[in-house]
């Protein structure tokens, strides 16, 4: 019994779905661009099936797993003007600690490796003058990307709204004894 480690100790995810999907087609369309000449030659086919990974993995980040492991949303408005803006969501203080710290590392290590995985990629296409699979290159770069700066610009948004939050808590439970002393 001495070896055994609690099970209050081992953290089990939370959101194992979302967990999974998250990674999952990240590592689908990482996968079926390293593999797809040796299944099929078609280049439109393998384009539109890499595509439609990077896609569906684009929309579940964006829509799902950013929501669920780190507590963070985001998403972009144009207005009647034509003027884009980011719009940026994010639980409170209290909602922030039922996010598990497996779930955020999970998701903040893959949002970071997997752009960095298809930049390595599009510069061995490049090299090779595969500018077709340069292309897909692009497109998983343009969407893991756009995740990448919309979390990243999320994240600090929540961030400085936690700090202007404590801040204000300090400010009003000192100011009214300081108030009271003059």
């Amino acid at each position: 019994m001495s070896g055994s480690v609690p099970s209050a100790a081992i953290a089990s995810p939370k959101h194992p779905v979302a967990s999974f999907f998250h990674v999952a087609f990240k590592a689908c369309a990482l996968l079926v661009y390293l593999t797809c000449e040796w299944f099929e030659s078609d280049f439109v086919l393998n384009f539109v099936t890499v595509i439609l990974l990077l896609a569906a993995d684009f929309w579940t980040t964006s829509n799902v797993s950013g929501r669920l492991l780190v507590g963070l949303r985001y998403w972009n408005e144009i207005d009647e003007s034509g003027v884009s803006r980011w719009r940026f969501e994010s639980r409170d203080a209290e909602g922030m600690k039922a996010v598990r710290a497996s779930e955020k590392t999970l998701f903040w290590y893959s949002l970071y490796a997997v752009p960095a995985a298809w930049l390595a990629l599009a510069i061995v296409a490049l090299a090779r003058l595969h500018l077709g699979y340069l292309l897909v290159c692009a497109v998983a770069l343009a969407l893991g990307g756009a995740n990448l700066v919309g979390y990243t610009k999320c994240d600090k948004d929540a961030q400085a709204n936690v700090s202007n939050f404590a801040r204000t808590a300090v400010w009003n439970s000192v100011m009214p004894s300081f108030m009271q002393k003059t």
